[in-house]
């Protein structure tokens, strides 16, 4: 059996979340925790990547974790976002994750939605050319929700499945 580590930065609190609902549906010896505690991928087989999508970006502290994940280790990314799941925002930040973590072996991605704060939504209300995005985002104000871990959940062992040759 290999043993896994979800990783996550998080602001507002969605990442969490999810990666909490991820390390829930991992079967076997796994461990969790914020991104920035982590030392050292070594000890794992296969590493869950969570962060949320900022400005339609990665984090910084996001982005240099995922230039140094090691050759061929098994990683999985997720990511939390108000955008509208599948949408091009969501997808150009996953690919964009996946471009930086290049050298390792990417087995599958998850997103969904996260609340955003209502401070960032005024901000963005205020302004006319992201209006029609800030009125998308407030429609994520109930996510992630139960469907939302339960999927995130799912997607954890069809990871670990496909990583340890499984199905």
């Amino acid at each position: 059996m290999s043993k896994a580590l979800v990783a996550y930065y998080t602001q507002t609190g969605n990442t969490l979340k999810v990666a909490e609902a991820i390390y829930e549906g991992l079967p076997g010896e796994k461990a969790i925790s914020p991104l920035v505690e982590v030392e050292s991928l070594d000890a794992y087989d296969l590493v869950f990547v969570g962060f949320p999508i900022h400005n339609h970006n990665i984090p910084k502290k996001v982005q240099d974790f995922l230039k140094k994940v090691p050759r061929g280790k098994k990683i999985a990314l997720f990511s939390t976002h108000g955008a509208l799941t599948g949408s091009q925002l969501s997808r150009e930040a996953l690919e964009h994750a996946s471009v930086l973590a290049s050298e390792a072996q990417l087995l599958g991605t998850f997103s969904c939605r996260g609340r955003v704060p209502y401070s960032v939504l005024e901000k963005l209300e205020a302004r006319p050319e992201h209006r029609a995005w800030a009125e998308m985002a407030a429609s994520a104000r109930m996510h992630p929700c139960s469907m939302d871990l339960e999927e995130a959940k799912a997607f954890a062992k069809w990871v670990q499945a496909k990583g340890t040759g499984k199905k």
